[in-house]
C-alpha cells in the first residue's frame, strides 16, 4: 500500500526542490472515535504569499477558515480527498490514510515533480515522495495541507451533527472527549462510529443510535 519512503528527521536537511512544482500532503482525523480520515494535498505559489500559513494545530478554527479559503484562492493546486469508516474497516486507518493521502495528490491539477508528506510513511505515488517527519512545522506546502484537511474534516463533522446532535460532533469532531464517550455509552454507535476501532466497540452491542432518538 506505501512504498519504502524516504524519511527526513526533523534534524536532517530538507532535499533542494523546486518550490514551484513540490506538492504537500497532511491528513486530519486519524486518531477520531467517528467520521472519515481526510488527506489534502496542495502546490503553492511561492510568488504569491499566504499570511498565517502555519501548521493547522497552531490557529484557532476562524484563522483556519480564512487560511484554508487563502491557499484555495492562491495556490497553484490543491486537492481534498477522505476516507469514510468503511475503508477505515477494511484497511485500517494507516492504509487508508495512505489511500485518502495518494487520492488528494492525483486530484491535483498539476503534477508535483516531488511530493513532501508530514510523518513518517508515503503513499505509493507516481511522483518522488519524501516522508517529512514534522513537515507541517517546516514546510509551507505540508502546513497548506493540514489546513485544508482540517477544515474539510471540520466542516463534514459539524454536517454530521445535525445527523447525529447527540453526539455534539461539531463540538469534539468525532475525537474521544469524556462527553463523546458518555454519549456512547448511553445511545451506542452511530453509522458513522469507527466500529472496528477498541475503543469503539464496547459500545457497538448496544441499539445503535438512530435519528428518531434525537
Amino acid at each position: 500500500m506505501y512504498s519504502s519512503p524516504k524519511i527526513v528527521s526533523r534534524t536532517q536537511p530538507l532535499p533542494d526542490f523546486d518550490e514551484y512544482s513540490v506538492a504537500g500532503v497532511d491528513e486530519a482525523g486519524r486518531g477520531a472515535l467517528a467520521g472519515p480520515v481526510f488527506a489534502a494535498a496542495v502546490i503553492l505559489d511561492p510568488s504569491n504569499v499566504i499570511e498565517n500559513c502555519v501548521d493547522s494545530k497552531k490557529l484557532s478554527a476562524l484563522q483556519r477558515e480564512r487560511v484554508a479559503n487563502q491557499v484555495k484562492r492562491k495556490a497553484l493546486a490543491w486537492c481534498v480527498a477522505s476516507a469514510d469508516h468503511h475503508a477505515i474497516a477494511r484497511l485500517n486507518i494507516l492504509h487508508a490514510t495512505l489511500r485518502a493521502m495518494a487520492a488528494a495528490v492525483a486530484g491535483l491539477a498539476l503534477t508535483p515533480t516531488q511530493v513532501f508528506v508530514d510523518g513518517n510513511r508515503c503513499p505509493s505515488l507516481q511522483s518522488p515522495c519524501t516522508a517529512v517527519i514534522g513537515g507541517d512545522q517546516r514546510l509551507r506546502c505540508i502546513a497548506a495541507a493540514s489546513i485544508l484537511a482540517k477544515t474539510a474534516r471540520d466542516e463534514h463533522m459539524c454536517d454530521m451533527d445535525k445527523h447525529y446532535p447527540v453526539y455534539q460532533f461539531a463540538a469534539h469532531k468525532g475525537y474521544a472527549t469524556r462527553k463523546h464517550i458518555a454519549a456512547l455509552a448511553k445511545y451506542g454507535c452511530s453509522p458513522i462510529h469507527r466500529t472496528s476501532w477498541v475503543k469503539v466497540q464496547q459500545f457497538s452491542s448496544r441499539l445503535n443510535y438512530t435519528e428518531t432518538q434525537a
